[in-house]
C-alpha cells in the first residue's frame, strides 16, 4: 500500500512540474530570438587560399526593446546579424560589446522592436548543484526548443580584476547543441540565471556535459563595462610563439580577423591570410601585431589588462584611437 501511494505522489509531482515548466515556457519563449551571422572566413585547399562568406546561427534573449544578450563566439567575428522572434519577423542588428572569456555579448538592433517582451536575470550565486534548470534557443536552428535538465556543477576563473579574464560558468546536463549558443538558461522562477555557452564533447553533439556563463558575470559586464565592439578577433602571443613572431615586448596580439566596416577595418588594421597549425593551434598568420592601444602596452598582465578595460569602459565611438602594430617587421601607427 505504501509503495502504490509512492507512486500516485510521485507521479502527481511530475504532473504538476511539467505543467509549471509549460507555463513558465509560454511566459518566457516570446523574448527568446534565434540570431543569423554572416563573417568572411579563410578557406585553404590544395595549398590556395581564400576568403568565403560562412553562415552562423545562435540564440539570444531580450533585455530591453533594443538590446539583445547572446554569446561572444557568436557575434564578434560576425559582419551581418539578424534577429528572428518568435511572430517571425527579422530585424538586423549590430554589435555593441563582446566579452571573450566569460563569452558573453551585447548587441542591439537597428529599429526597436515594438510590444518588447523582456525577461529578468536572476542572483546566480543562488543557483545550487541539484537544481533544475531549463534552456530555450534554436537547436540546429529548430527555434524555441526547450530542454530542461540540472545543475551539475559551478566553474569559476575570475583571475584578477580586469574584465577579460573573468568568467564562471554553471555545469548542466540540459540538452546543448548547435544553435542553442547565446540562449537563456532558466531556473523555476522563470528568471535567467545563465547564457548558454559550450559543450564538452568527444563525438560533436552533446554528451551531458554543457555550460552557461553565470547571469552575475554577464550583469557586471554588460553593465558595468561595456567595452565597445572594434571588429577583431586576435590570438595573444606569449613565449614560444612570441619569440617565433619576433615581438619585441612581453605580449603581441595577433590579428585573425578584422571585421568589414568596424573601427580597426577603418583605421587599417591587416587580418591574416595564411592558416597554419602551431603547437596543435590553428593560427592564421601575415597579419598585424597589436602591440598598444593608446600607448598602453598589451601585456597578459592583470596591471596591463586593467588598464586597457579601463580604456574601453572610457571609449567613445568618436573618441581618439591609436595602436601600434608590428607589420612586416616595421612598427607602425594607426590612428583614427
Amino acid at each position: 500500500m505504501k509503495y502504490v501511494l509512492f507512486l500516485i505522489t510521485y507521479f502527481f509531482i511530475l504532473t504538476i512540474s511539467s505543467q509549471d515548466l509549460s507555463k513558465l515556457y509560454e511566459r518566457v519563449n516570446p523574448a527568446v530570438v534565434v540570431i543569423f551571422t554572416q563573417e568572411a572566413k579563410l578557406e585553404s585547399n590544395a595549398g590556395i587560399t581564400k576568403t568565403i562568406t560562412s553562415e552562423g546561427l545562435g540564440s539570444g534573449f531580450m533585455v530591453s526593446d533594443s538590446e539583445i544578450i547572446t554569446a561572444s563566439h557568436v557575434v564578434d567575428a560576425a559582419e551581418q546579424l539578424r534577429v528572428q522572434f518568435l511572430d517571425g519577423e527579422i530585424i538586423s542588428a549590430k554589435v555593441i560589446s563582446t566579452f571573450k572569456s566569460a563569452d558573453v555579448a551585447l548587441i542591439k538592433l537597428d529599429i526597436p522592436r515594438k510590444n518588447a517582451i523582456t525577461i529578468p536575470f536572476g542572483d546566480s550565486d543562488q543557483v545550487k548543484v541539484g537544481e533544475q534548470v531549463f534552456i530555450v534557443g534554436a537547436p540546429f536552428g529548430y527555434g524555441h526548443s526547450l530542454s530542461s535538465g540540472y545543475v551539475s556543477g559551478i566553474v569559476k576563473n575570475k583571475l584578477g580584476t580586469n574584465p577579460f579574464t573573468q568568467s564562471e560558468f554553471i555545469q548542466t546536463d540540459a540538452a546543448i547543441n548547435t544553435g542553442n549558443s547565446g540562449g537563456p538558461m532558466f531556473n523555476m522562477k522563470g528568471e535567467v540565471v545563465g547564457v548558454v555557452s559550450q559543450i564538452l564533447t568527444k563525438s560533436g553533439g552533446f554528451e551531458g556535459i554543457g555550460f552557461a556563463a553565470t547571469a552575475n558575470i554577464t550583469k557586471n559586464l554588460i553593465a558595468n563595462n561595456r567595452t565597445p565592439w572594434l571588429g577583431f578577433d586576435a590570438y595573444p602571443l606569449t613565449g614560444k610563439t612570441k619569440r617565433l613572431f619576433n615581438v619585441p615586448q612581453n605580449s603581441g596580439l595577433l590579428v585573425q580577423r578584422v571585421v568589414f566596416g568596424s573601427v580597426l577595418y577603418k583605421m587599417g588594421l591587416q587580418a591574416g591570410d595564411t592558416e597554419v597549425v602551431i603547437d596543435g593551434q590553428k593560427l592564421i598568420i601575415g597579419g598585424d601585431i597589436i602591440l598598444a592601444f593608446n600607448e598602453i602596452e598589451f601585456d597578459l598582465t592583470d596591471e596591463s589588462l586593467a588598464k586597457l578595460g579601463e580604456l574601453g569602459k572610457d571609449l567613445k565611438t568618436t573618441d581618439r584611437l591609436e595602436l601600434k602594430v608590428l607589420r612586416n617587421g616595421q612598427i607602425i601607427t594607426l590612428k583614427k
